[in-house]
């Protein structure tokens, strides 16, 4: 039986399993979190900083050695119920000789919070960074936001909202959401779901197709052009419903997957790293 497009049950699944479109996931994840301990011994970041009461509503902070640095913010993925801040230290090292500070900040994670929650606490870190960044040679009003899979969801979402979020947070100046979720429908429908929890409301408040941007700024959507099918459909779909509210381009990274993107994002000479380059104005 069908249940979302051309897809049974088993193949929804499939296409939003990564571990299963990419058989050497964990040799991504290994090199993550070597090249993050390496970043961490190198450069010595600020570290579990709070910015709420919340669980894990905490951040680190590689700082720049030069006062009024632009911020380059990053929003991990993990399906919102895994993986950490800590495994995405090797971003503050690929934008560290530029010199930004750039901040890794995390969140709390379902099922002990709602999608609705999660967006909340990256708000309020947002809104944290913006007030006291400048503590660490960050301008304020210099924002850039990055997010992978689920953090591309979250990235996106940062630039919804209402006029009084739109009016509370100036400095974001652009926005790329790497292998994002923007339509949460299909996730509701797949296995995902026995952990997210997700309802009809949720999806309908938390998916950025259904949404307008209130924040206009540049917004860059990429993906892998080894992804599944739906993680390039999800990404067309977000284009086609923003190309006329906001400036925004659509890439797809030949040869990268779901795991390698985020990894080229902090290497030099990538097709996804000169965008970021280019979208921070370096």
């Amino acid at each position: 039986m069908l249940i979302y497009k051309q897809y049974d049950q088993a193949a929804l699944d499939r296409q939003y399993n990564n571990r299963l479109q990419v058989p050497e996931w964990s040799t991504h994840l290994q090199r993550w979190a070597d090249t993050s301990r390496d970043a961490e011994k190198k450069y010595s970041p600020v570290k579990d900083i709070f910015y709420g009461e919340g669980p894990l509503e905490n951040l680190d902070i590689f700082p720049s050695s030069q006062p009024n640095s632009k911020v380059l913010v990053f929003i991990h993925g993990g399906y919102w119920y895994k993986l950490d801040k800590s495994d995405f230290q090797f971003i503050g090292a690929g934008f560290h000789s530029y010199n930004v500070t750039t901040v890794i900040i995390n969140y709390p994670l379902a099922p002990v919070v709602t999608i609705d929650q999660i967006v909340q606490s990256c708000r309020k870190a947002l809104q944290w960074i913006s007030q006291h960044i400048s503590n660490y040679n960050g301008d304020p009003d210099q924002l850039y936001i990055a997010g992978h899979s689920a953090g591309g969801h979250l990235a996106s979402m940062m630039m919804t909202g209402d006029l009084d979020w739109a009016l509370t947070i100036k400095g974001i100046k652009g926005v790329c959401a790497m292998s994002g979720l923007y339509n949460l429908l299909p996730i509701q429908f797949s296995d995902i779901n026995e952990v997210l929890h997700l309802d009809d409301n949720t999806v309908l408040q938390n998916s950025p197709v259904k949404l307008q941007p209130v924040i206009f700024c540049p917004f860059i959507i990429a993906v892998g052009g080894n992804e599944a099918d739906e993680y390039k459909a999800q990404s067309e779909e977000l284009f086609e419903c923003w190309k006329d509210e906001a400036p925004v381009i659509m890439i797809e990274i030949e040869d990268s997957n779901h795991y390698s993107i985020i990894e080229e994002a902090a290497q030099p000479g990538t097709d996804i790293h000169q965008q970021l380059k280019m979208l921070v104005g370096l």
